[in-house]
């Protein structure tokens, strides 16, 4: 498969008539029904993205090219399972979630829903009920881990990382153009680390969650994945119904961090070496790189000891749909939202107090850094075999969760933005690097993201 053209580029392609709407419609697809989307949608909409061909291009900067939608997302006519059996009979939506609207007013044309982890309650990417999508790398242009188009002799597909993880594949497949989904302790930036694309999870107030069915109503983040940061800028300023501002500076005109508590902890051999290989790349091109401490994110396992947000605001929405049909739920799944019934109202606000002056802490430690860098994730991707459903790969499944979550919850916890961008080389197995700062940063993060990537890039 040749290498993907961004968003950016087809746009202009487009509009300066080297290509054709109709073409980028065909194209996608076509993939889309591809075995390289195999298990990523969960409806295809055939027959939007044929009426969309045989339009005129509508107006609006999107300019009638595909997005998807995880199945979180309301979408006019259509049920909305959340990766779920339990929701499967609800009846359809009545309305477009606000994210979606958003898209669709900007000339996008809806693909598809895609897969995801049940609820979005999961890092790894695995469906028990529709099946789990194999890591697409998006930089190699072939299955992830591949290592030829042509090698099948002891390939093992590679889980994509959760919960968006058909939006990931859908983006890193050439399907679509963004991947819609949600973030509430790194559910857009682990699967575009896994799937060497683009992953901003913007600050959550910034983008309406109406419309899409929560997790976490402290934590969740609407958010998207694309395959270049300006893409990623594009959308955000879609979602959020705002211009982001282009600093044009250069890389050396950024201070930024290096935290070594807890990030760089247990990281694979692979990862510790793109990483060091990507921070070098980076201080060639004059990037002014501090390491710091960081203590504050040690706290972060005392802080979660009780389960966090996720499973006590979880059990709220769940607890009469668990009390009725708990045989239907991915047992991992129902494991981690019934923790929530234990927590106590004391413990809950406890937890609400005490994040709030762990988030004064870290800003003020943070003061003085345009932004710092940490690998996206201290992994790489574990095969979809050695994690499948299954009580005989649960401790499996729940050690690989643990890693996959721990550095991207921290900037949940924070109430902050963060991109993740790929660093590895087309050879390689995906490797992300997370560039992040505090709430309200959202600018900063992208800027500083453009120019890393920009300097990656040229030295690929």
């Amino acid at each position: 498969m040749p290498h993907l053209n961004d968003l950016t580029s087809t746009l202009q392609a487009i509009r300066t008539g080297t290509t054709t709407l109709r073409e980028v419609l065909d194209n996608c697809l076509a993939q889309a029904q591809s075995p390289a989307c195999a298990h990523v949608f969960m409806t295809l909409n055939t027959a939007e993205m044929q009426q969309a061909s045989a339009a005129k291009a509508p107006n609006g900067p999107l300019a009638g090219v595909p997005f998807s939608a995880k199945d979180l997302f309301d979408v006019q006519g259509e049920t909305t399972t959340a990766g779920s059996l339990v929701l499967k009979n609800q009846a359809p939506a009545v309305a477009d979630s606000p994210a979606v609207a958003s898209m669709r007013a900007a000339g996008g044309t809806l693909i598809g829903r895609t897969n995801m982890v049940e609820f979005a309650f999961s890092g790894v990417g695995v469906n028990p009920h529709y099946g789990t999508p194999a890591a697409w790398d998006a930089v190699s242009g072939r299955i992830a881990g591949q290592k030829s188009p042509e090698d099948q002799s002891d390939f093992q597909p590679l889980v994509p990382g959760g919960s968006s993880s058909g939006a990931a594949v859908s983006v890193a497949t050439g399907a679509a153009f963004i991947g819609l989904g949600s973030d509430t302790g790194g559910s857009i930036r682990i699967p575009a680390a896994l799937n060497g694309i683009v992953g901003f999870k913007n600050t959550a107030r910034r983008v309406s969650t109406q419309g899409a069915t929560p997790l976490s109503t402290t934590m969740d983040t609407i958010c998207a994945m694309t395959r270049s940061v300006q893409d990623a800028i594009l959308a955000h300023e879609i979602l959020a119904s705002r211009k982001v501002p282009i600093y044009q500076q250069s890389l050396s005109s950024y201070r930024l961090a290096i935290p070594t508590s807890l990030m760089l902890d247990h990281l694979s051999p692979h990862v510790q070496r793109v990483w060091q290989r990507s921070l070098g790349m980076l201080a060639s091109a004059g990037a002014q790189l501090t390491e710091i401490r960081l203590p504050e994110l040690n706290e972060l396992a005392g802080l979660l000891s009780t389960g966090g947000f996720s499973a006590a605001e979880s059990f709220a929405w769940h607890r009469q749909l668990l009390a009725q049909d708990a045989a239907h739920y991915d047992p991992r799944v129902a494991q981690r939202i019934q923790r929530g019934a234990q927590m106590t109202a004391f413990e809950y606000l406890d937890l609400q107090q005490k994040r709030l002056q762990w988030i004064a802490r870290m800003q003020q430690a943070m003061t003085g850094f345009d932004a710092l860098l940490s690998p996206t994730l201290p992994i790489t991707a574990p095969s979809i075999a050695s994690v499948a459903p299954g009580a005989e790969r649960d401790d499996a499944f729940f050690a690989a969760n643990t890693l996959l979550l721990r550095n991207t919850s921290v900037v949940n916890m924070l109430d902050g933005c963060a991109l993740s961008l790929p660093c590895h080389q087309p050879d390689e197995l995906p490797v992300g690097m997370m560039v992040w700062q505090g709430p309200m940063k959202d600018d900063a993060v992208l800027n500083v993201s453009l120019a890393v990537e920009h300097h990656l890039k040229m030295r690929a």
